[in-house]
């Protein structure tokens, strides 16, 4: 294990989060609210010491998948960990597990508050909620290696280990070079869709918020009522973003570099708009006759598809009271999530694409025995590495899926309440049906619980392993 280096690397990370942290201390100054106080201290803290560790640069600068994995998990920890002492100083969140819940939620992009009244909290504490979503969004380690060189070479165990899907790849030769064209692509449709929202009359400080926990496909808002009380326009705007944010943004990085074949060669897009347009349908047609207006059920029904399965969780209608269909097909877009590559959470359609074809070999070979067929995706053959990974991430989704439903189930709370709970912390949606529904929260939890559920939410954003191998007792063996 390269201790050194895995040091250097957390404290690169909390380098970077105490610069951003200055953000949230700047619009206390804006706004005059007096909670930026808290952040600065924090800010410098995290700054320092980050400083001072960075000095002692690593010899060996080599990072394997076991390191890259150990590195990872422990950043987000140490992210979670430090971005909540401001909520928890300040007294705006008063319990530690708590406003770690709250960090955690917003880090990993899954938007499940325990705040009853968001509207109560300062712009400040506002602003650092969603704007914890953009930072965990693309990944923070991706963000350091844009940044700043690291020799070594293997780099890429670092990405593999942050970024969503079954496997990742470069877009150019240098892993550098390819985080930043991710993170430029991602700053670019963040900005874009703030200006949309500032055209749909939203007043800077929310359309930033709500670009923000877009981007991230988070889903913390600056209403209690998250998008309910918006106009028609805006949650075209969201509803599309959140669309655009759920595909691999390797598609983008193609379509900026006029290779069209390409851009409709993802086969995973296709099915993915598909799937979205199928549901979208399903659902106007199921909440058809509680509407109106049929253009206000058009509205909601995209807006919710598109927030599930990108696993964005905001809200534009309370669709726990919408028709059992509605809500089946909803679950299952929980599920499924969004594209591999995109800053969206979820198993991810290219998984239950190659489970889907795996399935369809097998029956074909009990058919014909001597049959040689390969799984393939965007017309090229998936390698068995990748198949066997897949079947192996979804019998340990499965486990730590029922694992940790046993434990939430000891809050006393209903099937439903706990099924659902797990479900959209481990997929890092946000809000589920019953007593997690659109307008509840998560606060009536009990401790264990809500760690549990913290558990979900870090092993769901970071594809499960980084959070499990910290649990491995070889780990920690020479």
């Amino acid at each position: 294990m390269n201790i050194p280096m895995i040091r250097y690397i957390l404290c690169q990370v909390m380098r970077i989060e105490g610069v951003l942290m200055l953000l949230p201390s700047l619009i206390s100054i804006i706004y005059g609210d007096g909670e930026g106080m808290y952040y600065g201290i924090v800010a410098g803290v995290l700054i320092i010491s980050g400083f001072v560790g960075c000095r002692f640069v690593p010899k060996d600068q080599n990072i394997n998948v076991k390191e890259g994995y150990t590195v990872t998990g422990l950043s987000w920890i140490v992210m979670s960990m430090f971005g909540c002492l401001p909520f928890w100083l300040s007294g705006e969140i008063p319990s530690f597990t708590d406003a770690f819940f709250e960090t955690a939620s917003g880090f990993t992009t899954t938007g499940a508050s325990i705040m009853s009244e968001v509207e109560s909290l300062s712009h400040t504490a506002l602003f650092w909620r969603s704007f914890t979503h953009w930072i965990g969004g693309m990944g923070v380690l991706v963000f350091l290696l844009a940044l700043i060189p690291m020799s070594g070479g293997s780099n890429i165990n670092l990405m593999k280990a942050e970024s969503p899907g079954p496997s990742v790849g470069k877009l150019v030769p240098k892993i550098r070079h390819s985080a930043l064209i991710l993170y430029v692509i991602y700053m670019v449709m963040t900005l874009l869709e703030t200006v949309f929202l500032l055209f749909g009359g939203l007043n800077l400080f929310d359309a930033f918020c709500l670009a923000f926990g877009t981007a991230g496909t988070g889903g913390f808002a600056v209403k209690n009522d998250s998008f309910m009380s918006y106009s028609l326009y805006i949650r075209w705007v969201a509803g599309i973003f959140m669309f655009l944010f759920g595909v691999n943004f390797n598609a983008y990085y193609f379509l900026i570099m006029r290779q069209f074949k390409k851009v409709f060669s993802f086969e995973e897009v296709r099915t993915f708009f598909c799937l979205v347009i199928f549901s979208t349908a399903v659902v106007f047609w199921q909440i058809l006759p509680l509407y109106e207006s049929g253009i206000t059920a058009m509205t909601d029904a995209f807006f919710q598809v598109t927030s599930v399965v990108s696993t964005t969780g905001f809200c534009s209608a309370d669709f726990d009271l919408w028709p059992t269909t509605a809500k089946v097909v909803l679950c299952f877009m929980m599920f499924m999530g969004a594209c591999a590559g995109s800053t969206g959470g979820g198993i991810k359609v290219s998984r239950l694409m190659i489970l889907w074809k795996s399935v369809i070999r097998e029956v074909q070979s009990y058919i014909h025995p001597k049959i040689v067929k390969k799984v393939t995706l965007d017309g090229k053959g998936v390698e068995p590495e990748v198949v066997k990974s897949t079947h192996v991430f979804l019998a340990t989704y499965v486990g730590l899926f029922l694992t940790s439903l046993f434990l939430v189930s000891l809050n006393n709370s209903d099937l439903t309440t706990s099924f659902t709970a797990v479900l959209a912390c481990l997929n890092n949606i946000g809000p589920g049906l019953a007593q997690v529904g659109a307008t509840c929260n998560y606060g009536f939890f009990s401790i264990l619980s809500k760690w549990v559920l913290i558990l979900d939410m870090l092993a769901g954003r970071l594809e499960l392993y980084p959070i499990i191998v910290l649990f491995a007792p070889s780990l920690y063996k020479k």
